[in-house]
């Protein structure tokens, strides 16, 4: 006759050797390797946990050259096998059906995307993946054979940290101090000094708004910050300033700010969905917002204006001299100049030039943030001197800013004539400017 206190008790110690922490020594490249071997087996699939956890423990003692080595061989071991990707494809030319297709998808797949699902059963899985892949990026220039590395764990991220899994936090003062500690730290457009300066942004003519995952307590993914304006906002410093205005008085969402938290998640894309997102929630709170758009930097416009040939800067402003602009390469140049004021035509006509003609491998615009809003359907409504006295402004863009609009009723048209036919679209104010 069976003992129900004795089967309990075995189940008990069974429990206990199956979660037991197993002792691993510290910066060990083979004890990891030997743990990814087991985690992908079939005895991984029964042990799971125990072994991603130690996995996930072990990766964070690596040194940066063991960190080094066990991405090649890890992104070596678990590719795809090419001879089986063959043998696939012609199983299912014989027979087409979705047994053999879906038989042809997981074996082009090849590990590397199931072992890090299966790193993701630790507790603390999500947040090491994206810890593993922030390293990855900081040494992806040097070692170019990562790549498909990079591109596994990308695809993994798009759908872990899909928007319908995220969840939309609007941030006001009474938000925990822990996370708003870390807005403060995570804040890449604009940065915040102190709590004092983040209560301002917070006021009742503002809105934050801040994606959450449900396995990252209390991490931010990405925010966005909104001034509620009369007209778009045209500088940052009129933004910052207090005021005591009644959010029913504005007219217009200004987006000022969207900053991504996580490294590990660069290009995996969250922030056009939190727009439209913040759009949607502006819009229901407040329905007196009418139209929406941002006070958008320039990075990378300065350095890109200082290594122009003289003849190049000729060409682009035509028949206004380079005399007007070559005092923006003097040692001697300072910020708020009085001459970027006093040349405003021939900086605006140098910035429309770099956004719409300066292009990459893809004919898209070489700057980010453009690319970026003209993606998500907006226009390049104007280009704002002085928007942006601080330091920083005038070493992005000797302080100059973009106004990008986003037109509702002509968003997801804009969005698929950028896409499919590349056009950049602007204003008619810019263009009579320009």
């Amino acid at each position: 006759m069976f003992n129900l206190k004795e089967i309990i008790s075995s189940i008990a110690d069974v429990g206990q050797k199956l979660f037991k922490k197993s002792v691993v020594k510290k910066n060990d490249l083979e004890s990891i390797i030997s743990l990814c071997d087991d985690l992908i087996s079939n005895k991984g699939a029964a042990f799971g946990i125990t072994v991603a956890r130690d996995i996930t423990d072990l990766y964070h003692t690596l040194s940066p050259d063991n960190k080094l080595l066990f991405f090649k061989k890890i992104n070596e071991k678990f590719k795809p096998d090419h001879n089986k990707v063959n043998s696939a494809i012609e199983t299912y030319k014989r027979e087409q059906n979705d047994k053999n297709l879906f038989k042809l998808f997981v074996t082009s797949e090849g590990q590397r995307r199931e072992l890090f699902r299966r790193m993701n059963m630790s507790p603390n899985g999500i947040s090491t993946i994206v810890s593993l892949r922030e390293d990855l990026l900081q040494i992806l220039n040097d070692n170019k054979d990562l790549k498909p590395l990079d591109n596994d764990l990308r695809e993994l991220f798009k759908s872990w940290f899909n928007p319908g899994f995220l969840k939309l936090t609007k941030i006001t003062w009474d938000t925990k101090a822990a996370v708003l500690e870390k807005i403060i730290q995570y804040e890449r457009v604009h940065k915040i000094k102190d709590m004092n300066e983040l209560k301002r942004r917070l006021g009742e003519d503002r809105r934050f708004f801040s994606y959450f995952h449900p396995a990252l307590d209390d991490e931010p993914i990405i925010f966005v910050q909104v001034a509620l304006t009369n007209g778009l906002g045209k500088s940052i410093q009129e933004i910052m300033k207090p005021t005591t205005g009644n959010e029913k008085k504005y007219d217009t969402a200004t987006f000022y700010s969207i900053s991504n938290c996580q490294e590990g998640l660069t290009r995996v894309t969250l922030g056009n969905f939190l727009i439209k997102r913040v759009v949607y929630e502006i819009q229901e709170e407040l329905p007196n917002i009418k139209n929406f758009g941002t006070l958008s930097p320039i990075p990378g416009f300065r350095d890109w204006f200082t290594t122009l040939d003289e003849g190049v800067i000729q060409n682009i402003l035509g028949k206004i001299p380079y005399s007007t602009v070559s005092f923006l390469r003097s040692s001697s140049l300072k910020v708020g100049d009085g001459r970027i004021v006093s040349n405003k035509k021939a900086i605006i006509k140098l910035v429309a030039h770099y956004l719409m003609n300066e292009k990459n491998k893809k004919d898209l615009p070489i700057n980010d943030v453009c690319r970026f809003h003209l993606g998500n359907g907006a226009i390049i409504e104007d280009i704002v001197i002085n928007a942006n006295v601080s330091e920083v402004g005038f070493n992005r863009s000797f302080g100059v800013m973009v106004n990008y609009l986003y037109e509702l009723k002509n968003i997801e048209k804009n969005h698929e004539d950028y896409v499919n036919n590349k056009n950049i679209i602007i204003s008619d104010k810019l263009k009579k400017l320009i």
